[in-house]
């Protein structure tokens, strides 16, 4: 265990038991029903834990492949087929609800593999490494002030630290009631930090929530530094699949679902949401008319937003949950992904994954003939290459293609040589379905339990009451979810796990607070 780690345990930065889990029996001891509407992290998290615990579970996912946006499928190209995917995603360490999912399908967890070095690009500074910090706080902390180019101690002594201080302060009540209603940019500019540390520490890190930090909650920028770099033992080390995501992830899952007596049904769209007698009943667009006693909505905002309105026994049911649609459903900004195929490689010594930062709008490269095993045999078949650039928050109404062009004249900006390959096929799209996490939205985000019986929400846009986000809020929200309908049905429950659920210095901002009133 590295020295940094050992120092964080003894400060109390380790792994957080939200839910023990247990309490019931290891099947549930009378018939169970559940619908679970969309198959992406979220719905196939519950229907795991349901499934394993002997509820009748179904899946019902609207697009014939699951994942949401970390779903793959077959896109077919000139030379032959290869896997397209919605876009990299990073599995951090501390994603320890989504990797104990995970453990179903690889029990060590090998098809993980570590992303070496985590380098921000910039065509006006010089590119900075996060990716080899020491793995916990405040160790991590230290050595990013000291080595970081971009923050100088002069800087520091400029710095105003009062305004800094909610930064190392995050508290799951306090924080979301003082800093909510401002914005991330607001908070930014409070620190009076130079343009250079503003753009490549905080910036970058904001647009990887789908998010820009003029429309973003000062509150929900300090909780994910919090549960990235200052909360968790694991530091901002990540690893990702070495093969599709349908391969390594949404296949085994499905398999692991019907094993233990789920169903699981593609193409499957729902199209309301009705109470009868018994229980709930889910109508989809094949005719179907799915009765269950448990219902668990995992889908993104607007598709729940729509789900609702369409809905008139839902709304009844649940008044309140109806009432926070209109802002809940309305998503950030739209984010694309452009995946080419190219004739040539860039240099050998460029990472795997890089942020980007002050570009208008790339945020990301990924090269994907490095990274997973489909995309690095066809490089070498045909000595070409695989690069994904991403958009986190991208202009709106602009096309797919003509984003994809900007992206590819930026990243040449950034390494020239990108500038001498040739583009042999490209798959390019534009999506709006992540979560807004706007200025005052927290009062009104939804948690998991509804105000309607035996109904239930999940995915990374749903309230807890603990560190997370993106991909593992998506697990815990569906876990959770399953955790409500084996209690109630007399099933013992998942354990849930979480980080250091408060900042290092969170007591002593508390205490500030209380002497200035």
């Amino acid at each position: 265990m590295a020295l940094s780690q050992v120092v964080g345990r003894l400060i109390g930065v380790r792994e957080h038991l939200v839910d023990p889990g247990g309490g019931g029996a290891a099947r549930v001891p009378r018939p169970t029903t559940a619908l679970v509407v969309g198959g992406g992290i979220a719905g196939m998290s519950a229907a795991v834990v349901l499934a394993e615990r002997g509820v009748a579970v179904t899946v019902l996912e609207a697009a014939p492949t699951l994942g949401g946006r970390l779903g793959a499928w077959p896109e077919a190209l000139a030379d032959g087929s290869q896997q397209n995917e919605h876009g990299f995603h990073a599995f951090f360490r501390q994603y320890y609800n989504w990797r104990s999912i995970l453990r179903r399908v690889g029990g060590d967890l090998g098809f993980l593999k570590p992303i070496p070095g985590y380098p921000i690009l910039s065509e006006q500074w010089p590119t900075e490494e996060f990716g080899k910090l020491p793995p916990a706080p405040p160790a991590n902390l230290l050595a990013l002030l000291l080595r970081s180019p971009s923050l100088r101690l002069a800087d520091l002594r400029l710095m105003d630290r009062d305004a800094a201080l909610p930064l190392l302060s995050y508290d799951p009540v306090r924080t979301y009631a003082e800093l909510d209603d401002t914005t991330a940019d607001e908070l930014l500019a409070s620190l009076r930090l130079p343009d250079r540390a503003r753009a490549m520490l905080f910036e970058v890190f904001s647009h990887s929530f789908f998010n820009h930090e003029a429309e973003m909650s000062a509150a929900e920028m300090v909780a994910q530094f919090h549960f990235y770099l200052l909360g968790n033992p694991e530091g901002l080390a990540f690893d990702c699949p070495d093969e599709d995501y349908a391969t390594a992830i949404w296949e085994p899952l499905t398999r692991h679902v019907e094993k233990h007596g789920g169903r699981v049904s593609t193409n499957c769209a729902a199209t309301g949401v009705h109470r009868d007698a018994d229980g709930w009943r889910v109508t989809t667009t094949d005719g179907g008319s799915h009765p269950a006693g448990h219902v668990v909505l995992a889908v993104d905002p607007p598709a729940l937003a729509a789900l609702v309105a369409a809905s008139p026994d839902l709304a009844e049911q649940a008044p309140e949950l109806a009432a926070r649609m209109p802002a809940f459903g309305t998503p950030g900004p739209p984010y694309a992904v452009a995946r080419y195929w190219c004739d040539g490689d860039v240099a050998a010594d460029r990472a795997v994954f890089s942020g980007v930062s002050r570009q208008p709008t790339l945020d990301s490269v990924t090269l994907y003939h490095r990274l997973e095993n489909e995309p690095r045999r066809w490089a070498r078949q045909t000595g070409g290459s695989v690069i994904e650039l991403h958009a986190y928050a991208c202009e709106p109404g602009v096309p797919a293609e003509e984003l994809a062009e900007r992206m590819r004249h930026e990243l040449v900006a950034l390494w020239p040589e990108a500038g001498d390959l040739r583009v042999r096929e490209l798959r390019a799209r534009v999506e709006a379905q992540a979560p807004a996490f706007t200025p005052g939205s927290h009062a009104w985000r939804p948690g998991v339990r509804t105000d309607a019986p035996n109904l239930y929400l999940a995915g990374d846009g749903i309230a807890t009451g603990f560190p997370s986000a993106l991909m593992e809020r998506s697990a815990a929200t569906g876990i959770i979810a399953a955790n409500h309908i084996l209690r109630t049905a007399g099933g013992a429950a998942e354990p849930v796990r979480s980080i250091r659920p408060r900042g290092l210095l969170a007591g002593r901002a508390g205490a500030n607070r209380q002497n200035t009133t």
